[in-house]
C-alpha cells in the first residue's frame, strides 16, 4: 500500500483501517507492506502517536 502524500488523508485512512480491518498497527503494517517506524514517524511529525489500547493514532 502506498499512503497518500497528504499526511492528514493518510492518517484518516490508517485509522479507518485500524478500526475496521486490523487488530493492531503491526498487523496493519505487515499486511500492507509498510514499516511501523516509518508510519509512526510520519504521524509523529503531525503530533500524533499510536495508542495501542485504542488501536489508533491520537494527538499528543
Amino acid at each position: 500500500m502506498n499512503l497518500p502524500a497528504d499526511a492528514n488523508i493518510a492518517l484518516s485512512i490508517v485509522n479507518t483501517k485500524l478500526r475496521d480491518e486490523y487488530p493492531s498497527l503491526p498487523d496493519f503494517c505487515e499486511e500492507e507492506g509498510l514499516e511501523i517506524a516509518e508510519v509512526a514517524a510520519r504521524f509523529a511529525a503531525l503530533g500524533y502517536y499510536y495508542d495501542e489500547s485504542l488501536n489508533k493514532f491520537i494527538a499528543k
